[in-house]
């Protein structure tokens, strides 16, 4: 079956119809280019087709485009995958402009096929690129249909024609949401973005665009950029009002990106650039500026983690062969915040929840959170009333344990304590049936050791969710040394209920993700203390693309914290705990009561309303400036290689098992630098050798905590790269 289909009605409109089989999403592949360029081309042809209509047959136009082209066009050219994409987007470009010019006399600009596109639901990507080249666009009045251009969120932008329409259409500052931010709207906000046209009942949207097309005359298909005398929305680059648009759109690229994120500055090249020549000569600046962008390892590693391996993990790349295992009813143990918010997330994804605490008004206050989120949501109209009294219908708040039969998942979010812990585990273990899974959200503590309080360890895991749970896309699952495959398989189809991305790993102190936290945060805490200035630490931070600097992300967790998992983690290692340097600042800044954010006061200042303002003075009062201050690189390489190297030693350790999920877990768990696709595609960006000359480096100024792992040095050996060798989440060279 093809993708896209032709069909003709009695009244003479040809209707092309995408429909993919097999997929409940539409994607552009290339043969779908190629049927999409014989449809329209048999439709122009055609003497009784008056007019055409370009829809789909699923609840949505389409999600975009298959990614998996972009490595397609670059294999076909062979030594030159450049010019190979260069030449699959003009291609692509000639299709686009073929359906906008229509068939139409390029010197009198009439005669030509009216085009519209209905679009039943979302339309994202090529899925709207498509219908900006047609003449007409009609949505369907559909709430949960999103429309835009979000490509710029995977590290490319609009390439298919989008940036340069969209840009010329609604002008360079009002294009800046759409696509410098990717902003996805619902239909009656696209069309006030002059994203469609006209919004219309979706019983009647067929026949509206297919009047219109019978209807339209040869004005009503010329786009403005190919009528005579045509300006730039705004103002041209060279016009006062364009200039001083552009002066500003490049200030907020630079300050949002920092430099680091390549796509950004090319699609606002390609929109300048693009402004001050006739339309055909933009749209080839802009497919070589979205070639540039394509060849840019970034671009790759960025596409790669957050889009095609961050799927693949969601739709259990991972997951052990058993048996469906959707949860239907979860018990939540402890009311604050975050188990609140696991309660929220449950509920809001139609699962029923018994939320648990000590107290009734605990437990009240528990539920009183998903309600405070679902209020904010409805104040923005993203939620309905009906819809708030549902999801809180689904939270039973109570502090009777008995409430829990029946439930076939368990998640504990009691204090960090392991006899407490235990003690909960025991109780609910003895009500609840002997197939319900038991899950712990500790984020520290090994999971094998709270497993020995259990009756059924194979039946116990952990589950860890970080902090907003309702924000935060990322959820870690803890193997125990007994945990069974049914256990992991539960935890994976929860998160995947609750719309979350999942990563796996085996159980170990700090398991992945504070693993690497903690050391970048020590690291940025030991800079300090050696006099290091606090702006060069956090802006050094910033500049390699990470949302916040090391000062500024302890101050957000809570500085008491680092106090009890310095204590915890020194008890446990003993004489090789490595870390006293830091604890001489941590512990000082707790003495002085600065805890942080939540008492508003830490490394940084707050005001009464709890904002964060700038670096506190006070503490170069105590622990002065340096006279001598490293450079730049020597900063970022430390805060760099604390994370990365333990990414590499957790690989090593056979904590991580898959790199896939290192990357995706290191962006979606603490934004390590997304630019970069993660610590392991980062890597392969520099090279294992370039690696570890900048361990050797490191290790002789300050010390075995930057020793290069054996595997990152055989690696450099060997002239290895991650994915060459463990892409497939298989070890090839084991193989």
């Amino acid at each position: 079956m093809a993708d896209f289909t032709l069909s003709k009605d009695a009244d003479g409109v040809g209707v092309i119809t995408w429909d993919v089989p097999n997929k409940s999403m539409n994607v552009l592949s290339m043969e779908g280019i190629t049927e999409l360029e014989a449809c329209f081309d048999a439709a122009l042809a055609d003497d009784d087709i008056k007019g055409i209509v370009i829809t789909s047959a699923k609840a949505d136009f389409a999600g975009g485009m298959d990614l998996n082209i972009i490595a397609k066009m670059k294999e076909a050219a062979g030594d030159n995958p450049a010019q190979g994409l260069m030449d699959g987007l003009m291609n692509m470009h000639a299709i686009l402009r073929k359906i906008e010019r229509a068939g139409m006399d390029p010197k009198t600009n009439k005669g030509g096929k009216p085009v519209a596109a209905a679009l039943p639901g979302t339309a994202l990507g090529i899925g709207l690129e498509l219908p900006l080249a047609t003449h007409r666009i009609f949505a369907a009045d559909n709430p949960k249909a999103k429309i835009g251009l979000p490509e710029i969120k995977v590290g490319i932008f609009p390439g298919m024609g989008g940036t340069t329409r969209v840009s010329r259409l609604v002008g360079a500052m009002a294009a800046a949401p759409i696509l410098l931010e990717g902003r996805m709207l619902d239909p009656k906000k696209a069309k006030m973005s002059q994203l469609v046209h006209e919004v219309v009942p979706a019983d009647e949207l067929l026949a509206t665009a297919k009047a219109w097309v019978l209807s339209a005359k040869d004005a009503d298909i010329l786009k403005p950029w190919d009528a005579k005398g045509w300006k730039m929305p705004g103002g041209a680059p060279y016009h006062p009002a364009g200039f001083m648009t552009f002066v500003g759109a490049s200030a907020m690229v630079n300050g949002n990106t920092k430099g680091v994120y390549p796509a950004a500055k090319a699609l606002l090249s390609a929109v300048y650039e693009g402004a001050m020549v006739p339309f055909d000569t933009a749209l080839k600046i802009e497919a070589r500026w979205f070639t540039n962008v394509l060849m840019n390892p970034s671009s790759s590693a960025m596409i790669r983690s957050l889009f095609i391996n961050k799927e693949a993990l969601e739709k259990g790349a991972n997951r052990p062969a058993v048996d469906d295992q959707k949860v239907s009813r979860v018990g939540v143990l402890g009311a604050g915040m975050m188990g609140a918010g696991i309660a929220y997330v449950a509920a809001n994804a139609g699962i029923e929840v018994v939320l648990i605490d000590q107290a009734q008004d605990a437990a009240d206050r528990g539920k009183s959170y998903a309600e405070g989120i679902l209020d904010k949501g409805i104040a923005r109209k993203k939620v309905t009333p009906e819809k708030k009294a549902e999801v809180l219908s689904r939270i039973t708040a109570t502090t009777d344990l008995d409430a829990l039969k029946g439930c076939d998942l368990i998640v504990e979010a009691v204090f960090e304590d392991i006899g407490v812990k235990a003690e909960m585990t025991k109780k609910v273990e003895a009500i609840v049936g002997p197939d319900c899974v038991f899950a712990s959200n500790t984020s520290t503590l090994p999971i094998t050791e709270l497993a020995k309080a259990s009756v059924r360890p194979e039946q116990f895991i952990g589950i860890h969710f970080f902090s907003p749970v309702d924000k935060m896309l990322l959820v870690e699952i803890i193997k125990g040394q007994q945990t069974g495959d049914v256990a992991v398989a539960k935890a994976l189809d929860f998160v995947r209920q609750i719309r979350k991305t999942p990563i796996v790993v085996n159980d170990a102190r700090f398991f992945y993700a504070n693993r690497c936290i903690i050391p970048y945060i020590n690291e940025g805490i030991r800079l300090a203390a050696e006099g290091v200035d606090l702006p060069l630490i956090e802006n050094g931070a910033k500049l390699l693309g990470f949302p916040l600097g090391p000062l500024q992300l302890v101050d957000e967790t809570s500085i008491d914290l680092g106090v009890k998992i310095a204590k915890a983690t020194k008890a446990a290692m003993g004489d090789a705990y490595p870390d006293e340097a830091v604890d001489e600042i941590v512990f000082w800044m707790a003495d002085q009561n600065r805890l942080g954010k939540k008492n508003g006061a830490g490394f940084y200042t707050y005001d009464e309303a709890g904002k964060r303002g700038l670096l506190w003075d006070g503490f170069n009062a105590e622990f002065p400036v340096a006279d001598v201050q490293p450079d730049l690189d020597e900063v970022q390489h430390r805060l760099m290689m604390a994370q990365v190297l333990e990414a590499v030693r957790a690989l090593e350790d056979g904590v991580l098992t898959d790199i896939r999920e290192g990357d995706v877990g290191a962006i979606l768990g603490w934004g390590f630098a997304p630019w970069s696709g993660g610590p392991f595609s980062w890597l392969d960006i520099i090279g294992a050798a370039k690696a570890v000359e900048i361990c050797d480096n490191l290790t002789a100024t300050h010390g075995p905590r930057f020793e290069t792992p054996s595997l990152l040095r055989d690696m450099a050996d060997r002239g290895e790269t991650f994915y060459g060798r463990f892409g497939t989440g298989i070890d090839t060279a084991a193989a």
